[in-house]
């Protein structure tokens, strides 16, 4: 199989699951997290910057506070990350220092990425820690997040950081090879999918179910990380954690596990809107607006909407659907969900009658809208 060319990557994100770093009785896997940190030390000493997306505090945490398995209720989750998520760091600290290479602790949650604000702010503490050499250990923040602990995952975290940061490559680090056509598991004769240029319908039936007691990943996240950065420019390699020297390896280009190549590049702005920015609420629109904005890159004007859903306020950001449900584009709304129900359906000329004030003809302009994500 011919090597990849990932020579030009410079910064890198890698995320690396639970199962990779906790063995079933609940207590760390010292070998793997020495040979994790020894290949991230050493790439960082090439001069490429890294950035370490970790799972593992709850898994952590639970083996301390007695459990016998990963804790089900939202307080004992929370109650785990906070003991588990010091053990951790401390692991990392110490096995990065013998390296001589500092690191820092990176806490986050969906809102650090939903609020345009709050996301500069974080992408400017990364950027300031990779220019001084410092090596980001980054984790849900699973101790406060209540939503994430229930549905996150650290495939779409991880996929999120390197939009991000504008990173080159994501690697994500699991007990699995890599995608396959079936089932590895149930089907000896499965077989590993090499490369990815597209996402299909077909590819995400591939879905599979959590890989393990400790972690809350699987397939499915996995290929929704691959899918947020396949749309932000950037390179992703899945691969098995436990494959020896596995990180330094893929930079190498030897062809290991499954890469997801890019499709295209969209720009930080519609990159936040697509992937970053919480919905607040669907628009549905009609036949021909639909087309309007999907072929012919028009604005979303009242004119071609149906229907409103949710309590959405100016500068937020809404799904927009097709007559059948589809989600065909993200954008940022001009007018609030009460203003758009108001006038839903009318002419550009007809708002200032509606409304008594026209701030816009668009209720989502083309250049705030990303088309089928």
């Amino acid at each position: 199989m011919a090597k990849r060319n990932l020579g030009n990557v410079r910064r890198l994100v890698v995320k690396v699951g639970s199962s990779s770093l906790i063995y079933p009785t609940g207590r760390p896997n010292i070998a793997q997290l020495e040979h994790l940190v020894r290949q991230l030390a050493d790439v960082h000493n090439q001069g490429r910057e890294v950035l370490l997306v970790t799972s593992g505090a709850i898994g952590m945490g639970q083996h301390r506070l007695g459990y016998a398995r990963r804790p089900k209720s939202l307080p004992e989750k929370q109650a785990a990350a906070a003991v588990g998520q010091g053990l951790l760091m401390h692991i990392y600290e110490k096995f990065f220092a013998e390296y001589g290479i500092t690191v820092g602790q990176v806490l986050l949650t969906r809102e650090d990425f939903s609020d345009r604000r709050r996301f500069l702010n974080a992408r400017n503490t990364l950027y300031t820690l990779l220019r001084l050499g410092v090596v980001p250990i980054i984790n849900e923040n699973d101790t406060v997040a209540v939503e994430e602990i229930k549905f996150g995952d650290n495939d779409n975290l991880a996929a999120l950081v390197a939009t991000l940061v504008d990173a080159d490559l994501l690697v994500l680090l699991s007990d699995i090879d890599g995608l396959y056509d079936d089932d590895p598991r149930k089907n000896p004769a499965a077989r590993l999918i090499a490369e990815v240029s597209e996402i299909t319908p077909e590819l995400e039936a591939l879905n599979g179910a959590s890989g393990s007691a400790v972690g809350t990943g699987g397939i499915v996240t996995k290929l929704q990380a691959a899918r947020v950065a396949m749309h932000s420019g950037i390179t992703t390699v899945l691969a098995n954690s436990s494959c020896p020297d596995v990180v330094r390896r893929i930079l190498a280009g030897e062809p290991l596990g499954t890469v997801f190549w890019p499709q295209g590049r969209l720009e930080n702005r519609k990159r936040w809107i697509a992937f970053g920015a919480a919905v607040q609420g669907r628009i549905y629109v009609d036949e021909g607006a639909a087309r309007a904005l999907l072929l012919n890159g028009k604005s979303l004007l009242p004119s071609g909407i149906t229907r409103v859903e949710g309590n959405f306020e100016v500068g937020n950001t809404v799904s927009i659907c097709d007559p059948a449900g589809r989600e065909i584009a993200r954008g940022i709304v001009n007018y609030s969900a009460h203003e758009v129900e108001r006038i839903k359906g009318l002419k550009t000329k007809d708002i200032a009658q509606v409304l008594g004030y026209k701030d816009y003809d668009e209720v989502v302009h083309r250049n705030n809208m990303v088309l089928e994500i």
